[in-house]
């Protein structure tokens, strides 16, 4: 193996890679009433309406029956790892 070999990919929700001035928001939802609304993404907005356009035409490979974005910097943590 070469020195310069790509680091291994990492399985879950991709974040975005370069620094945006718009507020990032943390896209939940869920496909069945018997599951929990998991993470599906990110999306970066100026304002809560694109935010919700975004994770919608983003996020649309699923039909999906819940969906919310929440404002990153306002969420916090409760438990670390």
């Amino acid at each position: 193996m070469s020195a310069t070999a790509a680091p291994p990919r990492t399985v879950g929700v991709r974040e975005e890679l370069k620094p945006s001035l718009r507020k990032c928001w943390v896209v939940f939802a869920r496909r069945r009433y018997d599951e929990p609304l998991y993470q599906v993404g990110t999306v970066t907005a100026d304002d809560p309406a694109m935010a919700v356009l975004f994770a919608q035409s983003i996020y649309d490979e699923h039909p999906w029956i819940e969906m919310l974005v929440a404002p990153r910097d306002e969420m916090r943590t409760v438990i670390a790892s």
